[in-house]
């Protein structure tokens, strides 16, 4: 079977010189602008602990929500092939990274915590829409994601309660 390759291109343009550059550790801003063809620009920054902008999106940010993104679009395609409908969708996900001594460092482990709204307690085949299902749903989307497969660290899903939509009366 063939492999299919995908290529991804981003430019960063560096905001943070000021007047003195790098001369000291002080000196510089952290902030720059990630940009990918049409698409919106998005303003980055380092961690605040690291002298980073809070209102700017960090490495780290971005390493958890590319986690948190990956899983939910694979779920939205396992469940809508299962005839599972999803009407909505959140996740509280997290990430731990430690610092070591000598100032590097490495995350060590990024939790998931979807919670899922269906429409419905079956799926349009008739099957229920039992716990079970939406657990395996999880288990398949972690599996198949690039960016969970890609790490070195551990990435745990933790579903959250799944609400139903409530039908309105006729």
């Amino acid at each position: 079977m063939a492999q299919l390759l995908h290529q991804y291109s981003v430019d960063l343009t560096w905001t943070g010189a000021g007047d003195a550059g790098t001369a000291t550790y002080t000196s510089y801003g952290r902030d720059h602008t990630l940009t990918s063809g049409a698409k919106p620009p998005l303003p980055g920054t380092s961690d605040p602990h690291f002298r980073g902008d809070p209102n700017r999106w960090s490495p780290e940010d971005l390493l958890v929500g590319a986690l948190a993104q990956c899983h939910m679009l694979w779920f939205l395609h396992l469940a809508a092939a299962a005839g599972v409908v999803v009407v909505g969708y959140q996740d509280a996900a997290s990430g731990t990274m430690r610092i070591e001594a000598a100032g590097n460092g490495q995350f060590t482990e990024v939790v998931l915590r979807p919670q899922v709204q269906v429409r419905g307690t079956t799926t349009e085949g008739g099957t229920v829409v039992a716990p079970e299902l939406l657990a395996d749903l999880h288990h398949r989307a972690h599996e198949h994601c690039f960016i969970a497969r890609s790490v070195n660290f551990t990435v745990r899903v933790t579903p959250g309660a799944v609400t139903v939509e409530q039908q309105p009366a006729v």
